[in-house]
């Protein structure tokens, strides 16, 4: 449906002075008009914006709502987005949806990631001991929040870490608005591409890592070797970048917030209730969640009709004061912080989100017992923040301790 004349632009920046927050229009939106058009694209598309909880929590839930990008009027980031391999399966309805998802359940199971956590450990002390025999203020993204997780899901996958540079430019492409749909389209095929040879590759040199594992649902008819390639060049591309701007963006929310570091420091129990409230808090996925529905539906006073575009911010709906208490807050100690929707919600819920919590969980409080003088070294007007990517975070954080 093209936008109307009243339909305001959907606003993908943060304001410059409190860059932490949510875009201030969708928080007045879901003050006074909590699912409203907006206008996307220039005003060729018209998508509701849903900013409540409640509603938000709804459609994510519902089968009534595809994440289908090739559907007409679907409301994808960039104009003309083409649907990446099944592979990135996102991107996907049932059936494929959960063919591709049940490839990877195992590898994400409690049991399974909390076997990582030593490994963890053991390379946020590395990092961390590496970092501190700098002198001068250093990059923070640089030196520790982009390469700690990159390690882990190249530990993880077994992919080798001296390819980092070639899959995090390609992970910057897919991620930047800014980059035409062929671009993006390009980047994901790099990485298949390069994937696609490790699997290979494996089944001469098995180890103990995921790529090993689809390789050999592969061979058993389960899944294609190009399925396995881009499984793996997905979990390579979803597993470092959203941890990595989690781990900078949560480091400059606790600096401002120092009052809250002791509670952080308190024991595995408040470091892993620390997270939930940062995952809350920070909302890293700010560009929202997109869907378009398949019937007509209520959604709290409105009918959204069946082929209607929805987007759904998670970082508005995480502030909502109907459920979380003073919610521009930083309360680590919040009792209902775990109800956010930070890794969505329903079939489509964050695959990756045990060992994202594990990582979080592990680099924070040793980040702060480790460097309890740290410090940003920069104003913080001067903090480069990624406005363009559709993974909130910061470009570099010069830190000093």
């Amino acid at each position: 449906m093209p936008a109307t004349p009243s339909s305001p632009a959907y606003v993908f920046t943060h304001a410059k002075d409190a860059p932490l927050d949510p875009s201030p229009l969708h928080t007045h939106l879901r003050a006074e008009q909590p699912i409203s058009r907006v206008s996307l694209h220039n005003g060729r598309l018209s998508p509701w914006l849903v900013t409540r909880w409640e509603d938000a929590r709804m459609v994510l839930g519902s089968p009534a709502f595809s994440t289908d990008l090739t559907l007409p009027n679907a409301p994808a980031i960039r104009e003309g987005q083409l649907r990446g391999p099944r592979g990135f399966f996102q991107g996907y309805d049932d059936p494929v949806h959960a063919t591709m998802r049940r490839t990877l359940t195992r590898e994400f199971m409690v049991k399974r990631i909390n076997a990582l956590r030593p490994a963890v450990a053991g390379l946020t002390d590395q990092l961390l001991t590496a970092m501190s025999k700098l002198s001068g203020p250093v990059d923070f993204v640089e030196h520790f929040s982009l390469p700690l997780p990159s390690l882990v899901i190249c530990e993880l996958l077994g992919v080798p870490y001296e390819d980092h540079a070639f899959f995090q430019e390609q992970s910057g492409i897919i991620v930047n608005v800014e980059s035409a749909p062929e671009e993006a389209a390009g980047a994901i095929a790099g990485l298949g591409a390069y994937l696609l040879d490790l699997v290979r590759a494996k089944r001469a040199t098995p180890g103990d890592d995921v790529l090993t594992r689809l390789a050999a649902q592969a061979d058993e008819g389960i899944i294609s070797d190009q399925d396995a390639a881009d499984l793996g060049a997905f979990l390579l591309f979803a597993g470092h970048e959203t941890t990595a701007n989690m781990i900078a963006l949560s480091t400059i929310t606790l600096l401002q917030n120092p009052d809250q570091i002791p509670y952080l420091l308190g024991g595995p129990d408040q470091a892993a209730a620390s997270v939930e409230e940062l995952l809350r808090y920070l909302s890293v996925v700010h560009f929202g969640l997109r869907r378009t529905a398949l019937e007509d539906v209520a959604v709290g006073d409105v009918t959204v009709r069946a082929g209607d575009g929805v987007i759904i911010s998670l970082s508005v709906a995480n502030r909502d004061p109907d459920v979380f208490t003073d919610p521009d807050d930083v309360d680590l100690a919040r009792a209902n912080a775990r109800q956010h929707l930070a890794f969505g919600y329903g079939i489509h819920q964050c695959l990756g989100q045990p060992l994202a919590r594990a990582e979080l969980q592990i680099v924070l409080p040793e980040l702060f017992r480790r460097l309890p003088e740290l410090g940003i070294a920069v104003p913080p007007e001067e903090i480069a923040f990624k406005q363009e990517t559709s993974v909130y975070g910061v470009r570099e954080l010069p830190v000093t301790w």
